[in-house]
């Protein structure tokens, strides 16, 4: 997959900007605040309908303007297609293909990007909120239906809450209880099968990034005891759901973690150490769909010079150009990795919201 055009108009400090990525490497050079990471935000946008940085949605309207629009013409396996977002004070809208787009997912499932940034150690040191969305990200464009799945089991939970919070009695909670164990079968069974492919294949990275802290252990968690069936978990903790007026038990309470030979607490891991682990679950993530969809997604990198050290930048940078994949990169300098390539690798200036091609 790759973006053969993309247009931003009223995004953070760009009033509008159009560019032509190349197929293989592209790198947005430019002085702090010059717009670098707001292209790789537009990009994230569309397959995600959030950005990467904090904040509110609404706080990436440039300053003075009404609503944002992101578009793109993508290429894949598929052949070619046309998506767009637009936002104002009412919310997202989305095309597809020069038309409105049925709901906002017909256009995030149309397109992948998956990004690696400063804030990505989260995924690591964070919290299980982080975590669960990484994941529900990957099942999402693997497995078709999983989103209205998800959708099913939120409005069952949303239900249960209410409940919850009105006092209803034993024999209400009982029939939601079910509800909500039947939703939650779908949902824990692509998410187990996804790991099991995503794991392994984190697992291989850790080696190639990591391999000084020995064999790693990746283990999913379903969100209450393994023990117990969840019919079982929600009656255990009807209690303490009564009292806090929410569901402290079921997918939604879902997590992940990492654990090494060498170090067995996430504790033990330093912040640089963290932010590889992070690259090795987007790196991972991206094999796991290229390895199902037949394609890699779009790979953002942004400030990749600071976040990553010269020891680690070569062998990514190798990876990603034997997999033929579209990757864009932010750096204030060029990254002693890109160096020596030049066939694969267009470079762009970015200065106040103004993009120009340099190569």
């Amino acid at each position: 997959m790759r973006f053969e055009q993309l247009r931003l108009e009223n995004l953070r400090n760009i009033a509008m900007l159009e560019i032509e990525p190349g197929p293989g490497l592209n790198l947005f050079l430019g002085a702090n605040g010059a717009g670098k990471t707001s292209i790789l935000e537009g990009a994230y946008l569309l397959s995600h309908a959030q950005s990467f940085r904090t904040g509110l949605a609404d706080t990436l309207i440039r300053r003075g303007a009404s609503q944002l629009a992101v578009s793109a013409r993508l290429h894949g396996v598929s052949g070619a297609v046309r998506v767009g977002l637009a936002r104002d004070a009412a919310g997202w809208r989305a095309r597809l293909n020069g038309t409105a787009a049925p709901n906002l997912g017909a256009v995030l499932a149309e397109c992948a990007v998956t990004c690696f940034e400063p804030g990505s150690h989260a995924l690591i040191s964070g919290s299980s909120s982080e975590r669960r969305r990484f994941l529900d990200w990957g099942v999402f464009h693997v497995e078709p239906d999983f989103l209205s799945k998800s959708r099913t089991y939120n409005r069952v939970l949303r239900q249960r809450n209410l409940a919850l919070k009105q006092s209803a009695g034993d024999a209400e909670l009982d029939a939601w209880d079910a509800e909500l164990n039947a939703a939650t079968a779908p949902i824990v069974q692509k998410r187990a099968g996804y790991f099991c492919h995503f794991s392994a294949e984190l697992s291989a990275v850790l080696g190639l990034l990591l391999p000084e802290l020995g064999t790693p252990t990746v283990e999913l968690r379903c969100g209450w005891p393994a023990d117990l069936a969840l019919t079982d978990a929600l009656l255990q903790s009807r209690g303490r759901d009564r009292l806090r007026g929410h569901t402290t038990r079921g997918a939604h309470r879902a997590d992940w973690s990492i654990h090494f030979a060498g170090a067995p607490l996430r504790e033990h891991l330093s912040r640089g150490q963290e932010k590889l682990c992070a690259l090795a679950c987007v790196l991972a993530q991206a094999r796991v769909h290229a390895a199902t969809k037949g394609e890699w997604p779009i790979i953002a990198l942004d400030d990749l010079a600071s976040e990553l050290d010269s020891a680690h930048q070569e062998p990514v940078m190798n990876l990603l150009i034997a997999a033929s994949t579209q990757v864009l990169i932010s750096s204030v300098e060029q990254p002693t990795c890109l160096h020596h390539i030049q066939a694969s690798l267009r470079m762009f200036h970015v200065e106040h919201g103004r993009v120009s091609s340099l190569l």
